[in-house]
């Protein structure tokens, strides 16, 4: 048996995913068809297969689109040109992408118009670096590690640095101080790329882990974030595990020990829940780091779709005096965990 039992705050979704979430279960509600999801909404499997189960199909290219398909692109971020396509062939086309990945394909943009080599640090073949080195592809040079800034050469005194949001700080740190190093003028946005969600699930998990034995992060294996909670625990030597379910619980040995459990901001709490109770510890402390405020409005696409349905309702019904309850302008106060529970 575990003897304590840390349960960290803040974990699990963060203001994008939420955003995202409720943003493709309204479209489930107000389009009476099959929704077209380019990439997977987040990077959680339990919430993929959710929303499969309630009639969205997640494509990887536009040619995979019925003409005149109902759209919806991902939180990570689409490539302009890609955009451009799935909105040539779709009825209607609606973008989640976090604001926070918006903020680095602007500054992609910015940076190769004024005429620089751009670095940007992210994870070849994930969703986020695909869209973001489609903003700007003729400037733009993806690095991993350290061992790849060295081996770059750029031939130019205009080089920018940029990041995919969800990086482990651990492994983006030492890219940008030998960036700084090799580049002297190196140019870097006012503020950190950083994901803020990915950076306190970092530094909680890290205040906690002197107090515990080991780490128990959930979140898939497709989320970026998730890996970074792990990477950043085994840099500064703890030992961590990713789990999703409660089997993968059963086969690590948690025995007399003392554990921290967290969530990858793609994962959802009732997953961390069921787990709580697997373990069924002699003793639970919650531990809270920070509490997070952030809020991302719905897609403004979104918005236009549903104040335009709910004006032609409406007008349809003027003797209806019923007040809304779960509408655009009480979106703050639903959450993406109701939104999943209402499919």
């Amino acid at each position: 048996m575990v003897n304590n039992l840390y349960v960290v705050t803040p974990r699990g979704f963060c203001a994008g995913v939420e955003m995202a979430i409720k943003a493709l279960t309204w479209m489930l509600k107000i389009y009476d068809e099959t929704i077209y999801c380019y990439h997977e909404i987040v990077h959680n499997d339990w919430i993929v297969k959710k929303f499969k189960e309630n009639n969205v199909k997640f494509v990887n290219n536009p040619e995979e689109l019925p003409e005149n398909a109902i759209v919806m692109l991902s939180a990570h971020g689409t490539a302009p040109k890609i955009e451009n396509e799935f909105k040539s062939i779709s009825l209607t086309n609606v973008n989640s992408v976090c604001p926070l990945v918006t903020k680095v394909h602007h500054e992609a943009k910015k940076f190769s118009e004024d005429g620089y080599k751009i670095i940007y640090v992210g994870h070849k073949n994930h969703d986020e670096a695909i869209g973001a080195m489609g903003v700007a592809p003729d400037s733009m040079n993806l690095i991993e590690s350290v061992d790849e800034i060295e081996n770059v050469d750029l031939n130019s005194n205009k080089v920018s640095l940029l990041a995919q949001t969800t990086l482990a700080m651990s492994d983006w740190e030492p890219i940008m101080i030998k960036a700084k190093e090799k580049y002297p003028n190196l140019k870097m946005p006012r503020k950190n790329d950083l994901c803020y969600a990915t950076t306190n699930r970092q530094e909680a998990i890290i205040n906690i882990s002197n107090k515990v034995d080991a780490v128990i992060v959930v979140g898939s294996s497709t989320s970026s974030n998730t890996n970074a909670l792990v990477t950043s625990l085994n840099n500064i030597g703890k030992e961590a595990f990713r789990v999703e379910t409660t089997d993968d619980v059963n086969k690590i040995n948690l025995k007399n020990k003392d554990i921290a459990i967290t969530a990858g901001a793609s994962a959802p709490d009732h997953i961390v829940q069921n787990i709580v109770e697997y373990i069924n510890p002699k003793n639970i402390e919650f531990y809270i780091d920070t509490n997070e405020t952030e809020y991302f409005p719905l897609p403004v696409e979104l918005r236009t779709n549903i104040k335009n349905l709910s004006n032609f309702i409406s007008s349809m019904y003027p003797e209806n005096n019923i007040k809304s309850q779960y509408g655009v302008k009480n979106d703050k106060s639903w959450t993406a965990t109701e939104a999943l529970t209402s499919l």
